[in-house]
Parts: structure tokens; C-alpha cells; sequence
């Protein structure tokens, strides 16, 4: 069993700069947990506390029924899969995939075993012999990921694996990479600041603000529960827009949040007349972009709209989220 747990763990700085704050998390064994939030806010330094590369300043953290705190990392049975892939650019992926074993002293015929095996669950067979300056990004990713499997560790961690890619390549590894956790069944914990990544990904997500988890859930409660303000900004795409009860002529001290493709309900109960600042295509998707009163906003449409024009506007009462105006707390 790979359980990992954290108890009020808590990372601070000499000058008491807190990254993490008290946090407290239990992720299941087999389960793949994302870690998500803007830069800054401590994801990957919690990731690091994991490993054992970054010291834990209070709290504990278990690794099924052991705890770590003082544990090196070599000791952890853990992977850790970087965003810079840190590979030998002198080696070939043969020798990049094996090093750790071989550092480890595991006999010549069962690293033999071990490489072929991860080349096969990667589609790497075929690479084997070449350096990583030969390779794509993509397939040196699969490498740094080869370099984890063999270990055949209780916990990946991954951090941000995917930031180096283009778009394109990152949908095709998201999809390599679940399709890697449902082979290896294993634990695995994933950093990433795409909100995108940690919808599609994650069996449940950890949303991280200044060193607070502001909520863990499964991704559609996340989507379509959030509990304040920051997760409903930021999770969703665009993001939710935020505007003044005064302004939708109800409740003044209430903020009131509706979803962008929510805006243009043909049998609202709320209407509006806003102006076009900007228009995006966005294939199938149109977007435009306005303000209601102080507020920056947008609607996804189902046709173009000029820059601007005037729109008009129809919201349902029941598809508003209520939030506390000065905390940012959901209301229910």
C-alpha cells in the first residue's frame, strides 16, 4: 500500500516567509492527484517536501505506514520526474533508463529486463541506442518517464512535465501519462499551473493559494462547486465571471459568479444590455468580452459579435453562485 499522508506540514524561510501553510492531506494509495494553482503558490515545494529534497520546517509526512520526515530521498521509494528532464546528454536512453539501477547495483540481467519492459509500456524500443539531442520533446519526456517506471517506486511525483511541449504534444502526453497510471497502478502526484491539465487528469485536484489548499475534490465538484472565490476564478476557461449584486439589481453585499457559456440563456430571468470591448474566435466558440460595472467579463456565443456592439444579455437566477463580498466564501 502507498497512502501518503501529511500532517500540518509547514515549510517557512529564515526571514518567516511562509510557502506552505498547515497543510493536511491524505491521498490514496493508486490514486492520481494533481496539485494545482498559479506560480508561486507552493505546489512544487510541497512536491519537493515529499521527496525528501526540501526540508519540512513543522508536520509530518507518511509514506504508507512510515513516516519520512528524516528519511533521504534515496530511501523513500519515490520517483520524481522533473520539468527540465534531467538526462545525460552523453548517454543514450538505454543508459539514461538504467542509470539509477545500475547506481543501485541491481544485477545485469534483471536491468536488461527492466529497460525493455519500460521501453515497450513507452514506445521506446525503437529509440534506445540514441542520445537525447536525437530525440523530440515528447520522446525525451517518455524517457524521464521510463527512468521512474523501472524503479517501480510506491509514489511518482511529477513536476510540471509537460510545460516544455507545445500544445499539441501536451494533449498527446496527458493522455500517455493517464493511460501510464491505469498500467503501473500506482500513486501518483502531479504539479501543473494548467487548470486545463488538472481537469482532465487528476482523480481528484488539490487547488493551492499562497500556501493554502483552497479546496480538494474530484474535478467536476471543483468545476461546479467551488467553494470561494479563487477556485471558481480559477479553475475554468474562461474563467468565471465575477459581478456586483448592485449590478444585476439584486442583493448589494453579495458577489455573484455565472459560468461565461451561462450568459446567453434564451429564457433568463435576468437581462442585460452590455458593450463589446474585444471578440475572439475560438474555433467553434465565440467570446466576447465586456464589463458590468466595475467587473471584466465574458460569454461564450454561439455566433460572432462585432467590437463594440451592443449585446443583450440573459442569465438564469438558479445558474448564480453567491459568494461573501469580503471573504470570498461561497454562500449556500
Amino acid at each position: 500500500m502507498s497512502n501518503l499522508v501529511l500532517k500540518n506540514v509547514r515549510k517557512s524561510y529564515d526571514n518567516n516567509k511562509v510557502v506552505i501553510n498547515n497543510v493536511n492531506l491524505e491521498i490514496k494509495d493508486k490514486e492520481f492527484i494533481v496539485l494545482v494553482g498559479a506560480s508561486g503558490c507552493g505546489k512544487s515545494t510541497l512536491l519537493r517536501m515529499i521527496a525528501g529534497l526540501e526540508n519540512i520546517t513543522d508536520g509530518e509526512i507518511y509514506i504508507g505506514d512510515k513516516k519520512v520526515n528524516d528519511v533521504p530521498p534515496k530511501d523513500r521509494d519515490i520517483a520524481f520526474v522533473f520539468q527540465s528532464y534531467a538526462l545525460y546528454p552523453h548517454m543514450t536512453v538505454k543508459e539514461n533508463i538504467a542509470f539509477g539501477l545500475k547506481m543501485r547495483k541491481v544485477p545485469k540481467a534483471e536491468i536488461e529486463q527492466k529497460v525493455h519492459q519500460a521501453a515497450q509500456i513507452l514506445d521506446l524500443e525503437e529509440y534506445l541506442d540514441r542520445r537525447p539531442k536525437q530525440l523530440s520533446g515528447g520522446q525525451r519526456q517518455r524517457v524521464a518517464l521510463g527512468r521512474a517506471i523501472v524503479r517501480n517506486p510506491k509514489v511518482f511525483l511529477m513536476d510540471e512535465p509537460l510545460s516544455n511541449l507545445d500544445a499539441k504534444l501536451r494533449v498527446q502526453m496527458r493522455a500517455e501519462i493517464k493511460k501510464l497510471h491505469q498500467k503501473l497502478q500506482t500513486t501518483f502526484i502531479y504539479v501543473t499551473h494548467d487548470q486545463t491539465e488538472a481537469l482532465t487528469m487528476g482523480d481528484r485536484i488539490v487547488v493551492l493559494n499562497n500556501g493554502d489548499i483552497q479546496q480538494v475534490d474530484t474535478p467536476e465538484e471543483i468545476y461546479n462547486n467551488p467553494k470561494n472565490t479563487f477556485v471558481a476564478g480559477f479553475i475554468g476557461s474562461p474563467q468565471m465571471n465575477f459581478i456586483n449584486g448592485k449590478d444585476l439589481g439584486l442583493d448589494e453585499n453579495i458577489l455573484y459568479g455565472i459560468r461565461p457559456e451561462k450568459m446567453v440563456k434564451s429564457d433568463g430571468d435576468i437581462r442585460l444590455n452590455v458593450n463589446v470591448d474585444i471578440s475572439e474566435m475560438l474555433g467553434s466558440e465565440k467570446i466576447a468580452y465586456f464589463n458590468i460595472g466595475d467587473k471584466k467579463c465574458s460569454a461564450v456565443l454561439g455566433s460572432d459579435v462585432k467590437i463594440g456592439s451592443t449585446l443583450d444579455l440573459s442569465i438564469n437566477s438558479g445558474d448564480l453562485y453567491k459568494f461573501d463580498i469580503n471573504t470570498g466564501e461561497r454562500i449556500y
